[in-house]
């Protein structure tokens, strides 16, 4: 998937972020993701991770430094689904591309591609309250599809739902990621999450966050469960376990 020719569609130089309480979230932050690139970011809590998101999808602004991004669509997936609880999933799934100003029906056919790709396909008509956390999950990776996002944040959107939900919506993005073919960048706090995911595996420091590793993935796409079970799955993981134990420092 990895094409290193390829332009960034993401890009972090020098970042720095110092909120006006005066938290310093992040210090000096460098690194690209390119088309066809998984990047996960894993680190302490605390260290800034999510708000590598927010600078990257324009909710806040960089205290130093710059972000460029692929800004002919963003996908956001958030840790809760937030979705409308008043709205069904084919509507809720919809919401983006109204805001967009897709018409009407242009909006319900890329819905219903989205809710397909994500294996929602009969729930179009059930609430938000009917569905289970990794349904709710599913519906909000479906919004974000249908404006065929270039660049997709992930911000640790698994953590609530159960460990066999989780390894099953790992399955889902592998398998959109290969469809797709977008760039993404993810947060997480799974280590196994993230090699079974990624590309690339970045760590961060404890705060004010900075990048202190970075491992390539060496695993081809599609990815099978049983990868998890690998010995070199196993190798990988320890390492950035052992470089995350040492971040926290």
């Amino acid at each position: 998937m990895n094409d290193s020719a390829l332009a960034p569609a993401l890009s972090f130089n020098g970042v720095s972020m110092v909120y006006p309480d005066g938290t310093h979230a992040l210090s000096e932050t460098s690194f690209d993701v390119r088309p066809g690139e998984f990047v996960t970011v894993v680190g302490p809590s605390g260290c800034g991770k999510s708000t590598l998101l927010k600078v990257a999808s324009g909710l806040n602004k960089p205290t130093t430094g710059s972000v460029t991004v692929d800004s002919r669509a963003v996908g956001y997936v958030f840790q809760d689904a937030t979705l409308l609880q008043w709205r069904n999933v084919q509507r809720n799934v919809e919401l983006l591309a109204e805001l967009e100003g897709v018409g009407k029906a242009e909006r319900a056919s890329r819905a219903a591609d989205a809710i397909s790709l994500v294996g929602l396909s009969g729930f179009e008509r059930k609430y938000p309250k009917q569905l289970s956390g990794g349904m709710k999950m599913r519906a909000s990776l479906a919004r974000s599809l249908v404006l065929d996002p270039k660049v997709f944040l992930f911000d640790e959107p698994f953590g609530a739902v159960d460990e066999i939900t989780r390894e099953r919506l790992n399955d889902e993005v592998i398998s959109l990621f290969a469809r797709q073919g977008f760039a993404g960048l993810f947060i997480t706090h799974s280590i196994s999450e993230a090699v079974f995911l990624s590309t690339r595996v970045l760590v961060m420091s404890a705060r004010p966050g900075r990048i202190v590793a970075d491992y390539p993935i060496p695993f081809e796409y599609p990815r099978l469960p049983d990868l998890r079970f690998h010995p070199e799955f196993a190798r990988l993981a320890g390492q950035i376990s052992h470089t995350l134990r040492g971040a926290h420092a």
